[in-house]
């Protein structure tokens, strides 16, 4: 009853907001982040330190942008009411700019974080929980690897898809690795294959930190429950997802159902970024209302206490089921 009275108040803010407030304005930012490509690969040919970290920090954030703020509206199906483009965008964002499989990123991150978020065994994050490293190493030096292991987890989860799946996967994953390398030796002018891969490497993790950081701060430390005690829909949502605070380059690359609106995302995970932001106030004054958590926390505090408490929530933690995809 709780869900169905906020549902509709939600739906109600949507039906009275524009195109370019339901779509337009995510659409735009990927779209900016496109135009600015050029100009980060030819900042890479110069000189001159100045901008050529110019065009590093460039790349990286638009990189950034494309596959994680792409990629988890696109597996959503957030960035048009289409279903047929819903499914291009998200084999462009996933398979193309991320090198990652589009069917196995929206089964376990939609079907399964979404369906049991913090449900233990299903959706309960634990695969980003890597207990034989230590909180140091996961936390800082870790997240640097991501654009590496990314495609190799990738090739091994298409095993359990069809041929022409995992055919058309691996073609897009070159496709998109192959033409960022080309256009370092060829636009940006760098003499050698290893400093060209060095440069991708480097573009590639320039948010890797953050990128872990979010997706272990906003579930994993948070009440969990069995499967057969799971609370309803609403409860579990507010109970097992929390939000950060605005961050004015973390909401442009990761968008802000990532960030500040995680636990909107969650309860509506279908709507795009900018309507997350719209709704926060419905949903945190329904929320406060009914008296039922609305979890908020600054990302300082929360590296403080999984530093601080790493072997409670990192270690001695459920056992790695399966991958969680995009959080």
């Amino acid at each position: 009853a709780l869900m169905g009275e906020l549902s509709q108040l939600v739906q109600a803010a949507v039906r009275s907001s524009s195109w370019w407030e339901r779509h337009g304005v995510d659409i735009c930012i990927l779209g900016l982040s496109f135009l600015l490509l050029p100009a980060g690969f030819l900042c890479l040919r110069s000189a001159h330190a100045a901008p050529f970290l110019a065009g590093i920090v460039i790349l990286g954030v638009v990189h950034h942008t494309l596959t994680v703020k792409g990629s988890h509206l696109a597996s959503h199906n957030a960035l048009t009411e289409s279903k047929a483009w819903g499914k291009v965008w998200a084999v462009f964002f996933i398979e193309l700019c991320s090198a990652f499989t589009a069917e196995q990123a929206t089964y376990n991150h939609v079907k399964l974080h979404h369906g049991y978020t913090n449900i233990i065994g299903l959706g309960d994050s634990s695969t980003w929980k890597l207990p034989f490293l230590n909180r140091y190493v996961y936390m800082f030096l870790a997240p640097l690897a991501v654009p590496i292991i990314t495609p190799l987890v990738a090739l091994d989860l298409l095993r359990s898809v069809k041929w022409t799946t995992a055919l058309r996967t691996v073609c897009f994953m070159f496709l998109g690795l192959y033409s960022h390398y080309w256009i370092l030796l060829h636009v940006s002018g760098f003499q050698s294959a290893w400093s060209a891969l060095l440069c991708m490497l480097v573009t590639r993790s320039l948010l890797a930190h953050p990128y872990i950081h979010v997706n272990i701060f906003q579930h994993i430390g948070l009440p969990m429950f069995a499967a057969e005690r799971k609370p309803a829909r609403i409860r579990l949502m507010s109970l097992g997802v929390l939000n950060l605070p605005r961050n004015a380059l973390l909401d442009w690359a990761f968008g802000h159902s990532l960030i500040s609106c995680h636990v909107e995302h969650h309860l509506f995970p279908s709507l795009s970024d900018n309507m997350c932001l719209k709704i926060k106030p419905i949903v945190s004054r329904y929320l406060r209302e009914q008296r039922l958590p609305y979890n908020e926390d600054s990302y300082a505090s929360r590296l403080r206490l999984f530093l601080q408490n790493y072997e409670e929530l990192m270690v001695h933690a459920p056992p790695i089921t399966e991958l969680v995809g995009i959080q």
